[in-house]
């Protein structure tokens, strides 16, 4: 009876341990920590080019990445304006595609 026990005892443990790692892996549709990370950083970078840049009003545009993807929103006060926000974000290292939802004000 005792190694009958002891061989249950092992099987839940393995049990409980292989639960823990499916519960830590990634699905479809969320970011691990890694990809967060390089968001972030992504965003960052952007954000920070649009401060330096005189034609861009980094105060009227938003950025947000997701899995390398940057969405800009916002307000532009011309086409220019758009135009270069969109350009300075698909030239930052890590960017894989852009989403221009800046709207030109008239």
């Amino acid at each position: 009876m005792n190694s009958r026990n002891s061989g249950i005892g092992a099987g839940l443990i393995v049990l409980a341990l292989m639960s823990g790692v499916a519960g830590c892996s990634v699905t479809r549709g969320q970011s691990s920590v890694g990809e967060y990370v390089d968001d972030s950083a992504i965003t960052t970078s952007v954000k920070s080019k649009f401060v330096s840049d005189k034609q861009v009003d980094a105060a009227s545009i938003s950025v947000e990445t997701l899995n390398g993807t940057v969405q800009l929103s916002g307000f532009a006060k011309s086409d220019a304006e758009r135009s270069a926000a969109e350009q300075i974000a698909r030239n930052t290292k890590g960017v894989k595609a852009v989403k221009n939802g800046i709207v030109v004000r008239s």
